[in-house]
């Protein structure tokens, strides 16, 4: 038994010791998409968390960024006492992976978030109690507000999200999604069984360039990219639905920075197109403020 103990709190205290955005078990970085599937290392990004239905349906992503705050997308909608925050999970489909299971306290939401231009996509979520770190739950870095990183820069973004591009389906074509056709969640019951068709129990990864807001401007138009934003993919790679809140990294001299949270892209998952993702250096400061005051 005292073997036992030493043993969690050598753990706890490495992952401590490593800071924000250093994995204990590094991640596989050649290769790997998440569309038509790339497996993650069991463990390799220990910040990843999944948000759940009660029943345990996955249905969007997010990054644990301290012990008590998950950082997700604003249109992830979620509720306070309701939908589970799961930390650790590798293998949804497994019963003995060493999770730790949350309840959301408190929900804060980009007071600039628009559901329309889906801009500053981006809220807070406080978990019921402080998570225990390990080796597998470790928070990620937040790029800096002054964060810059130069166009065609290969960055990796993670989830459980759908892994096959798709023209519209029967089923799509017989019924109307509830939630907006670019959104990367699905929570609706159509959604739902779509996702479940093609969605990966194990955790997927992509590498990902980053491209310019002007290029960007290109395939979305002038006036829906904004500052609060940031694109990367259109390079045979891409997120899909389910993976929305999940993160962009990126990594400078062995340390993991979050770069974006997933939000918008083609409903098809066509990895011709690049996906949007909320830029996390423009919106630093309000993250800073309001966990400050929460």
């Amino acid at each position: 038994m005292t073997f036992t103990i030493f043993s969690i709190t050598c753990f706890a205290l490495v992952a401590s010791a490593l800071g924000c955005g250093v994995p204990a078990i590094r991640p596989q970085t050649i290769g790997s998409r998440i569309v038509n599937g790339q497996n993650a290392i069991s463990g390799s990004w220990p910040w990843q968390v999944s948000l759940q239905l009660p029943s345990g349906f996955h249905f969007c992503g997010g990054s644990l960024i301290n012990q008590n705050w998950v950082l997700t997308a604003a249109h992830c909608a979620v509720v306070v006492g309701y939908h589970r925050v799961i930390l650790g999970e590798h293998d949804r489909g497994s019963s003995v992976e060493p999770i730790q299971v949350k309840l959301v306290s408190k929900v804060i939401t980009h007071p600039l978030y628009s559901s329309t231009t889906v801009n500053n996509d981006i809220a807070l979520l406080k978990l019921s109690s402080p998570v225990t770190l390990t080796p597998r739950i470790s928070p990620v870095c937040l790029a800096p507000s002054a964060f810059s990183i130069l166009p065609g820069t290969r960055c990796f973004t993670t989830g459980w999200g759908r892994t096959a591009t798709t023209s519209k389906s029967s089923v799509e074509q017989k019924y109307t999604e509830r939630i907006s056709t670019h959104l990367f969640t699905v929570q609706d019951s159509v959604s739902c069984f779509l996702l479940f068709l093609a969605s990966p129990l194990i955790l997927q990864q992509t590498g990902v360039p980053i491209i310019s807001p002007a290029v960007c401007r290109q395939f979305w138009g002038q006036n829906t990219i904004t500052d609060a934003m940031i694109c990367a993919g259109a390079s045979g790679s891409s997120s899909c639905q389910g993976d929305s809140g999940g993160p962009l990294v990126c990594e400078r001299s062995g340390v993991w920075s979050l770069v974006g949270a997933v939000s918008w892209g083609r409903n098809t998952c066509d990895t011709r197109f690049p996906a949007v993702y909320a830029r996390i250096s423009q919106l630093r400061s309000w993250i800073d403020r309001t966990i400050a005051s929460n």
